[in-house]
């Protein structure tokens, strides 16, 4: 079996940022932001932590230190962007650890700052809060002083930020390396990560257990490195939580996404008690695929044999119309991406597994990665990420300290686009073919919300066992995700033994802990919103256009207030599930009509 690629001249072009390795901008731009670091240093360090302190100095310094920030940022988000399209060249990752290097070394004069802005005495900084020169940075303000218990003492801050390039960053990178170089043998065939889970979605149930068995061979071929790079992860997070002063795993991917942990609780728990509808949906497809037991394998099998691929122009095209009926503004920020080679969509070897959106800075644009496959999914993922892009395209408004939201209201705007997409899609589908996106739009909600609730309760485990335990076995790794992916299917899917060892390809874990809840956050009320945008129409669509200008610039509370939402709500965020149910209800009616017809012949 040989698996076709459409259109794998879909790469990007970095030339805004540098035009390579050898662009002799890198170190001048490094050199550049060097000088002014050193010179911040001199003109600000030890004159914020002061009850001398101005709303006029405190601005002044704020402008200067965001102005380096966003310099400095430009070759590291370079270097990163170059390397995940080929994480097998030396070259790059070199490069990559060396751009990681000289950030660092560029931190250093700078580091002071937040430091002594969060230990500036209280009342001081409640007074400057209060004058209007500030305003545009009492969001930013308010994080570095909510961040200072957790901050330790400038040379501590120094010592940690050095030898992260050493320890966590470099572990990080061996992942990455490691993940990404793996080969996957199916029927004597070496497929990349991309290309063994495509075909996952065979119709062919033999070309699905294979793909599963090479993948699984696969991954227990690095196995170990993996268990040994992610336990020594696990233990360097809780050094740093120990000296950070964080009383729990989790607290500070919170305090990062400025979410109270009773919100995140609130929807974590309101998924779990709502992992019923995952089994009601897999006993239908159950019946659908004739089969008596549905195994992991079985999880994406398509309803309908298709041999249909979706070529990207056509994906382009079914995203932008969609986008275009919810506003014009989303269409012509979506188009630019196309138009102007922002997207890097070829499935390359060595090139890194997912997709992603990198905002970079507001001075210039964001670049959406992913590997496009030609399936219906791999449209909903250029939508998804086409989200991300018009969210941070629409937020360029803001200065470089408010660009970035939060983790999960920045997954409400990819989500909010898939929906769109779907919609756009099946309001022209046959029976047939609406049942089958149906299935899609349904597996890819539950791979969003209770699947990603699942690995967060995994990731919760696997740091308990950590901290109380000691090193994990593969079979513990093993034993936490089955347990909790389990009690997300219940008894709808058999989650066989192969199934044990997939935890280890999932990023997020390594990269960012404790990110996953984001996915579950960003769709529920990416769902809750959709339904009132129905209802409400243009006027919340204009509402949602100013929300994501706002960027990083508000609390996630602030912005949902502009779309009339709040947080706590219990019924908010089972309404995102009602929709759901809907979506199930809806799958289950389209059956019973497509078989009825069938059964009586």
């Amino acid at each position: 079996m040989t698996d076709i690629v459409p259109q794998p001249q879909v790469q990007w072009d970095l030339g805004d940022l540098f035009s390579g390795i050898d662009d002799p901008k890198i170190p001048q731009t490094l050199e550049a932001a060097k000088k002014r670091a050193e010179q911040f240093q001199l003109e600000y360090k030890g004159t914020i932590n002061t009850i001398e302190l101005t709303a006029g100095r405190l601005l002044e310094a704020i402008v200067e230190y965001e102005a380096i920030e966003l310099q400095a940022t430009k070759p590291i988000a370079y270097a990163s962007l170059l390397y995940s399209t080929d994480t097998s060249d030396p070259a790059r990752g070199a490069f990559l650890q060396k751009m990681r290097e000289q950030a660092t070394a560029l931190s250093m004069p700078t580091m002071f700052f937040t430091l002594e802005l969060a230990a500036a005495p209280g009342n001081v900084l409640d007074r400057i809060l209060e004058s209007d020169e500030i305003a545009p940075y009492r969001h930013y303000i308010r994080n570095v002083r909510t961040s200072s218990p957790h901050l330790l003492t400038e040379p501590e801050e120094v010592i940690l930020e050095e030898t992260a390039n050493t320890g966590v960053r470099a572990w990080t990178r061996l992942y990455e390396e490691t993940t990404s170089n793996a080969v996957f043998v199916v029927d004597g065939e070496e497929l990349t990560q991309s290309q063994v889970l495509a075909r996952l979605y065979s119709p062919d149930r033999e070309v699905r257990r294979k793909a599963a068995a090479g993948f699984t061979e696969g991954l227990n071929a690095i196995s170990k490195p993996v268990a040994f790079i992610y336990n020594t992860l696990l233990q360097d997070k809780n050094v740093r939580d120990r000296l950070r002063k964080y009383t729990y795993p989790e607290e500070a991917r919170h305090l990062s996404n400025e979410l109270p942990k009773q919100t995140v609780d609130l929807v974590v728990d309101t998924v779990a008690q709502n992992y019923g509808i995952v089994a009601r949906y897999y006993e239908t497809k159950r019946q659908i695929l004739g089969l008596d037991e549905l195994s992991h394998y079985d999880r994406y099998a398509p309803l309908f044999h298709s041999d249909e691929t979706v070529e990207f122009d056509r994906a382009k095209e079914i995203v932008l119309s969609a986008f275009g009926e919810f506003s014009g503004t989303m269409r012509e920020r979506a188009s630019e991406f196309f138009e102007r080679n922002w997207i890097d969509a070829a499935p390359v070897k060595g090139k890194q597994g997912g997709a992603y959106c990198s905002y970079i800075t507001p001075d210039l644009h964001p670049y959406v990665f992913m590997n496009y496959m030609g399936k219906m999914k791999d449209v909903m993922t250029l939508a998804h990420e086409l989200g991300h892009g018009v969210h941070s395209s629409l937020s360029r408004g803001q200065s470089y300290f408010n660009y970035h939201g939060t983790l999960p209201l920045a997954e409400l705007a990819s989500t909010f686009g898939e929906m769109l997409v779907f919609e756009r899609v099946i309001a022209e589908a046959s029976l047939q073919d609406k049942l089958a996106l149906y299935a899609e739009k349904i597996e890819g909600a539950f791979a969003t919300i209770p699947r990603q609730t699942a690995l967060y309760r995994f990731e919760q485990a696997i740091h308990r066992h950590r901290r109380e335990k000691g090193e994990l076995g593969l079979e513990d790794f093993g034993n936490y995700w089955q347990q909790e992916g389990q009690a997300m299917f219940g008894s709808s899917i058999s989650l066989g033994d192969d199934h044990k060892i997939w935890w280890s390809y999932v990023r997020h874990f390594v990269r960012t802990p404790f990110y996953v809840y984001a996915y579950s956050f960003g769709e529920l009320l990416a769902l809750s919103l959709y339904r009132r945008s129905q209802r409400e129409g243009q006027q919340f669509a204009d509402r949602y256009l100013d929300m994501l200008r706002a960027g990083g610039s508000m609390s996630p509370q602030e912005l949902m207030s502009m779309v009339g939402t709040n947080l706590d709500d219990p019924q908010f965020w089972q309404g995102g599930f009602d929709v759901l149910t809907g979506l199930v209800a809806r799958f289950e009616e389209l059956w019973k009509e497509y078989s009825v017809p069938r059964n009586s012949e």
